[in-house]
């Protein structure tokens, strides 16, 4: 079995750390760099660095922060927020990403996942989706979680896999920031139906969440913010309470 990976996810506005509950009520979260430098000690897996707010600008990616943080950290760093081109990509690659992460712009246009695959590999395409259980039916949700798109999302991310991404990054949006633990459901029926790693994001509050996904789901990665941010759970104690209980961690 794949060793599982614990990711910390610093979601950026106006250049600092925040964090909301159910994509809305922001709060401060701290320095991205920082925080970054710190992950790193703590034997974080891989860092996310998400610009929440720049598909809703109409901006690009904040390239010179993702310069400063990849200078700081040696563990794989995904970017994503308003990467709508092979160029936007390319800027980032330049500014130290490893892997880019697009959500908006691959609803809008699928054929750039084909793009980004061919010019950069399918490893380096991160699709991420957000996903809301709307009367029963889980459903795509694009421009940070404020536009409901007619994309089941189990459809999509067979068809986003098709075209070439190599992870999924799920986040239910039912669940984020509430801390009462991931949305197996979602993760399960996504994770057991496609063959490319998919990361679970998204209500992570206490260890035997982690657990929990990691023992229900194929999930191979395991995402949170807040409480790594706050110091509420500590990467390592997070990870010898998962070594305990037999899981394979990284």
């Amino acid at each position: 079995m794949l060793k599982k990976r614990i990711i910390p996810c610093l979601d950026i506005k106006d250049g600092r750390t925040v964090k909301g509950v159910n994509f809305v009520d922001i709060k401060d979260a701290g320095d991205p760099v920082e925080l970054a430098k710190q992950y790193v000690k703590d034997g974080a897996d891989e860092l996310v660095f998400l610009d929440i707010t720049a598909t809703l600008e109409n901006r690009k990616t904040l390239v010179e922060l993702v310069e400063r943080i990849a200078k700081e950290i040696n563990i794989p760093f995904t970017v994503g927020g308003g990467i709508s081109s092979v160029e936007d990509a390319l800027a980032l690659i330049k500014a130290g990403a490893d892997k880019i992460s697009i959500n908006s712009s691959a609803v809008k246009n699928p054929e750039l996942i084909v793009k980004l695959k061919e010019r950069f590999g399918s490893q380096f395409v991160v699709v991420a989706i957000d996903t809301k259980n709307v009367s029963g039916t889980w459903k795509v949700f694009t421009k940070g979680g404020t536009n409901e798109t007619n994309l089941e999302t189990v459809a999509w991310a067979k068809q986003v896999e098709v075209l070439g991404a190599g992870e999924i990054l799920l986040t239910s949006m039912n669940s984020d920031g509430t801390k009462n633990g991931f949305d197996i459901e979602v993760t399960k029926e996504v994770s057991e139906r496609l063959n490319i790693p998919v990361i679970a994001s998204g209500g992570a509050g206490k260890e035997e969440h982690f657990t929990e996904v990691f023992t229900k789901t194929q999930a191979s990665a395991g995402l949170a913010a807040s409480i790594f941010h706050f110091g509420e759970i500590p990467i390592p104690k997070l990870k010898e309470a998962l070594k305990q209980k037999n899981i394979p961690i990284r």
